[in-house]
């Protein structure tokens, strides 16, 4: 955690020194004003600065299209018949294309049928951090008088349009989609981490927002703040936002992970740490495509720590949707819905989300705080000693909820073996209790009991109840495993979510 504060830091300073250096409070708004219209932002787009690359296949330059050369289309390939998507980078420090742009380039192309182009912004983004962001007002208007091009010249639809913007790219996807002008909107805006300094808390005007398009979908992976500025948007700023791990910051991009970084990338390991959670987003998003049968579901939530109790597995009335290239388009309201999920550390990313609401009855009178695993089976997999948190202390009659996600498929889950790990300290109160109160083994009375364990799948939605095997004999005891076992509930309301 110590690492991940350094990197946020880290980042966060230098973006301050820079919009300091540039003459702008990073408090305020970058623009100003009201945006230019259609016909004023075509007058005054004599040049472009902004390349649009259509990307052919491999590696490489791409081909370029350019603004007003119809032959240019026919040149490199564009077809009319399929949808566009454009990929727009951000910010950028060495002037250079990232791999990643090559990489989500590939994968388009590879995985759905579309036109895959760049709008490469290097020449404007390529500068103090303050100024890259002026520009993206501009960059963002030449993105925008492209699209009006290509409805002049080859009647393509800006509806078939997707933007796909990272970091400062998010922000120029949402100025093209304000400045097109009339009456349509472009299709689909995905924004990756879009950028958080001089963006936080302004007009949707000012930055992305759901006005920009017909559909908005964003994902926030660096959201951690320090000195009021974080690295990635905080707020939402699309139709649903997604925020993985809460949005702050991600699984394996810690400090502590720097050696495995040397290895892979060599000296450039630092700089591969420094933007891990940033870049996150993008291969949150590549990681859709290489598995369209293996999706994340992400759910509606109000924040981290409700989800984090197991609260928010509905996917009742739109409550759930799919992270990334396959997220599911629909019931677009002004109002954004932030959903939340876990991810592994490493591709592919997706995990299994249940809900577990255990009852426990403790019947001595100081709140116990033992440590407990639990070993799941089910018809495909089975996971062991998952350790089990419940936060506070277990008292008198009480139901715990919360969140266990798993790496594999358990499939139907059949069976629970629950274990009070060794404490000397509770072995020596559990002592005392069984002399105070010397229940024999057959008693249904105990010191502690596990009355019921009560699950519930976030991508399947089924619901199940377990109860113990030996109902005879329902007391916990140190070190002891126990075992429980599918079982009908009396719950009328539970038995109703079964069918």
């Amino acid at each position: 955690m110590e690492g991940s504060c350094c990197v946020s830091v880290f980042l966060v300073w230098g973006l301050f020194i820079q919009t300091s250096a540039y003459g702008q409070s990073p408090g305020t708004g970058p623009f100003g004003g009201r945006p230019q219209d259609a016909k004023t932002t075509e007058n005054s787009l004599q040049t472009t600065k902004t390349k649009f690359l259509l990307f052919e296949g491999h590696e490489g330059q791409g081909c370029q299209i350019r603004l007003n050369q119809p032959d240019s289309l026919q040149q490199c390939g564009f077809n009319t018949s399929r949808p566009l998507v454009m990929i727009i980078h951000g910010w950028t420090v060495d002037g250079a294309l990232e791999s990643w742009v090559w990489q989500l380039a590939a994968v388009l192309r590879a995985r759905a049928p579309v036109n895959v182009a760049l709008a490469d912004w290097l020449s404007l983004a390529h500068s103090h951090y303050a100024k890259a962001v002026h520009n993206t007002r501009r960059a963002g208007h030449e993105v925008a008088a492209l699209l009006r091009w290509l409805e002049e010249a080859a009647r393509f639809s800006r509806s078939n349009v997707h933007l796909i913007g990272y970091s400062l790219g998010a922000h120029v996807s949402g100025f093209a989609g304000s400045s097109i002008g009339g009456e349509d909107k472009i299709g689909r805006i995905t924004g990756l981490d879009p950028a958080g300094p001089m963006f936080e808390y302004t007009s949707p005007s000012e930055r992305l927002s759901p006005d920009d398009a017909s559909f908005v979908d964003a994902i926030h992976t660096f959201t951690r703040e320090h000195m009021g500025l974080s690295v990635g948007i905080k707020q939402p700023v699309a139709h649903y936002d997604f925020y993985p791990n809460g949005g702050s910051f991600q699984p394996g991009c810690h400090f502590l992970d720097l050696y495995k970084q040397i290895a892979n990338h060599g000296l450039n390991a630092i700089t591969q740490t420094i933007k891990c959670a940033h870049e996150r987003s993008v291969h949150l998003f590549i990681d859709s495509l290489l598995h369209p049968d293996n999706q994340s579901t992400a759910y509606l939530c109000s924040d981290m720590d409700s989800f984090s109790q197991g609260l928010c597995l509905s996917c009742k009335k739109g409550h759930c949707n799919t992270l990334g290239y396959h997220v599911r388009q629909e019931g677009q309201s002004k109002r954004s819905k932030k959903l939340f999920l876990v991810t592994r550390a490493q591709a592919p990313f997706k995990v299994f989300h249940y809900q577990f609401k255990m009852h426990f009855i403790n019947q001595i009178e100081t709140p116990v705080e033992p440590t407990f695993t639990m070993s799941l089976f089910g018809d495909k997999d089975a996971v062991h000693k998952i350790p089990i948190t419940l936060g506070t202390g277990i008292t008198r009659n009480k139901t715990y909820s919360l969140l266990i996600t798993l790496d594999v498929d358990l499939g139907e889950l059949l069976l629970i073996k629950f274990k009070w790990e060794n404490s000397a300290v509770w072995a020596n109160v559990w002592n005392t209790v069984q002399t105070i109160f010397p229940w024999g083994s057959g008693s249904s009375s105990s010191g502690l009991i596990l009355k019921s364990i009560k699950v519930k799948s976030g991508e399947t939605q089924q619901r199940m109840a377990f109860c113990s095997e030996n109902m005879d004999d329902l007391q916990l005891h140190p070190t002891q495993e126990k075992t429980f076992v599918r079982c009908e509930t009396t719950s009328k309301k539970t038995k109703e979510n079964n069918r």
